[in-house]
């Protein structure tokens, strides 16, 4: 339910540098491992059945394979509740379930879904997974009269928690209205996760 048609597209870093991309023009669920697109980091094609190319949108991911070196897979969609933020114009930046201060890694993009990232490709699943169940709850707390916020105290130790104890890469989108950086902020490669 994250993508109908043919919208949506998921890549992979590879040990040397490559990548593996699904093909554009193709249902993701219809996608066989035959299909699976190999490309450089320009988005060259090496290695490619007839006829499948990688998507124009491989910039956006290669984008997100440069900002953070802790990234081994992208995964953009369009999970609709999520995505009706994103369209709404309407950030999904707050602290209100402690599950998501915990997991969340993700970008609703303004009018075009969303993307999520992590070290693997399973990762980025689960990340796109709980953007869109937090959204589908903050819709929810929003229409019965608004979501309460963790307080600040508890979030600190939440993010504590996530980067110390748990070792999580990324930040969530929150993260930037409480302390000023960026949840795309470059980290060391011993952090990775």
């Amino acid at each position: 339910g994250w993508v109908a048609s043919n919208d949506g597209n998921v890549s992979v870093k590879l040990s040397d540098g490559t990548f593996l991309a699904t093909p554009t023009g193709v249902s993701k669920s219809m996608v066989t491992p035959e299909m699976i697109v190999h490309i450089n980091k320009a988005g060259e094609v090496i290695e490619a059945a007839d006829g499948y190319r990688p998507s124009s949108e491989m910039r956006m991911h290669f984008r997100c394979y440069e900002e953070r070196e802790d990234v081994g897979a992208v995964l953009h969609a369009h999970p609709p509740v999520a995505t009706g933020f994103a369209v709404a114009d309407i950030p999904l930046d707050e602290y209100s379930m402690i599950e998501t201060v915990l997991a969340l890694g993700s970008v609703p993009m303004k009018n075009h879904g969303a993307v999520t990232v992590g070290a693997d490709v399973y990762t980025a699943y689960y990340r796109m997974e709980t953007l869109e169940q937090f959204a589908k709850i903050t819709l929810t707390a929003h229409l019965l009269g608004g979501a309460k916020e963790i307080d600040r105290e508890n979030i600190d130790r939440l993010v504590d928690l996530r980067n110390n104890y748990y070792k999580m890469s990324g930040k969530h989108p929150g993260y930037k209205k409480y302390s000023g950086e960026s949840h795309f902020a470059p980290q060391k490669k011993e952090d990775r996760r």
